[in-house]
């Protein structure tokens, strides 16, 4: 079967749909009682040994604040499919048999799709920021016929939208400006008689025009270095939730699989993503609407060998534990604080335990099982 071609949002229709992303209304916590309203989801992709991160907590002094803030499990299972199907493995909860040079999509409905279709989320509820290219790209949604396209996440990715050559275009073009407060009140009129019983929203369209215009003045294009793509996939997400705040908000990372050649390379990435976690979980207990809602969910997608290559790096076949047991790390308003669960679970199961945080019933179908103690 031919692959389908892939696209992320460009900035002119990234403004020209703005307007139609509306909220969702919230859904009844699912059991009741809970207090999660939005997830943000990090797949910290590309190859990472629970040796380099629980076993050396100086490498990654932020998670582990999360860490003692929440829930971590040392020992969750995973499947050595590739970067690819295993990262994607996470957002389906079923095992994900795709290559790392693959590039079509899964048969299965992804959790974007699952909360867009069948629990009414918008889609404005549900992003996804990622590092991981062209396959980044296609975790928003798969191609199962009964979902696909039209319930998939909105997609920025890092070295997409806000690269340093896009923000040079727009330097030529002259920089666009915010307008004044009385031009916006004007233009949010009009735009909302023009769009009038079309469901659209003139506020949540300025918003996302501030966001780009925020984007193109702010830092992000200007990441470079080992792990810059990630720092900028951690950053946007951030600036995401911080404008819009998603119910979902997926972050996919990669830049860890420069492991295979250098293994301190490896280390000075993960340290970097660790710096740009710290950012994102400052942000969310800082706000209060997001601190008392937000859950954040991190875990590999599989690990790395046991034993250092002949580059003195680390690959990702050997078969040991190093490489197909990781570590998932959970806190948010509803989980326990500084607790270590050391009962066995698999990445698939972060899917339906998404599902169940945000009030939805996972599907038969699913494979994984909801982590019982992220509702502890």
């Amino acid at each position: 079967m031919a692959a389908r071609p892939t696209r992320t949002v460009t900035r002119r229709e990234f403004l020209r749909t703005g307007a139609a992303v509306a909220a969702a209304p919230l859904l009844p916590a699912w059991p009741p009682g809970k207090k999660t309203q939005r997830v943000v989801l990090v797949a910290f992709a590309g190859g990472v040994r629970t040796k380099e991160v629980l076993g050396t907590p100086q490498n990654v002094p932020n998670l582990m604040r999360i860490a003692r803030a929440g829930v971590t499990f040392p020992k969750v299972h995973c499947e050595n499919v590739g970067h690819y199907g295993a990262t994607l493995s996470i957002f389906t909860g079923q095992v994900e048999a795709l290559g790392i040079r693959d590039s079509e999509r899964t048969t299965n409905p992804t959790m974007f799709e699952l909360l867009r279709k069948d629990a009414g989320f918008a889609a404005g509820d549900v992003w996804l920021s990622t590092a991981s290219g062209a396959q980044g790209r296609l975790f928003a949604h798969g191609d199962n016929p009964a979902y696909g396209a039209a319930f998939g996440a909105q997609v920025l990715d890092g070295d997409g939208i806000f690269n340093v050559e896009f923000k040079k275009l727009i330097d030529s073009f002259g920089r666009p400006k915010e307008d004044r407060p009385e031009d916006s009140a004007a233009l949010d009129r009009l735009s909302s008689a023009l769009h009038r019983g079309r469901g659209e929203d003139a506020g949540r369209q300025r918003a996302v025009e501030r966001f780009i215009l925020d984007e193109l003045n702010g830092a992000n294009a200007r990441l470079t270095g080992p792990g810059a793509a990630d720092a900028k996939a951690i950053r946007i997400g951030t600036n995401l939730l911080r404008a819009f705040r998603p119910r979902l908000l997926g972050i996919t990372l990669q830049n860890h699989d420069v492991a295979h050649g250098s293994f301190n390379a490896y280390v000075e990435v993960l340290r970097r993503n660790d710096e740009e976690l710290g950012k994102l979980w400052d942000t969310i207990r800082a706000d209060d609407e997001l601190r008392e809602t937000t859950t954040v969910i991190v875990l590999p997608e599989f690990g790395r060998d046991a034993n250092l290559n002949e580059r003195n790096g680390l690959d990702h076949g050997d078969g040991s534990d190093d490489m197909l047991s990781v570590f998932l790390i959970a806190a948010g308003p509803d989980q326990p604080r500084d607790k270590v669960v050391n009962r066995e679970i698999r990445t698939i199961d972060a899917c339906p335990t998404v599902l169940r945080l945000l009030g939805v019933k996972p599907p038969p179908s699913a494979r994984g099982r909801v982590i019982r103690e992220l509702h502890a």
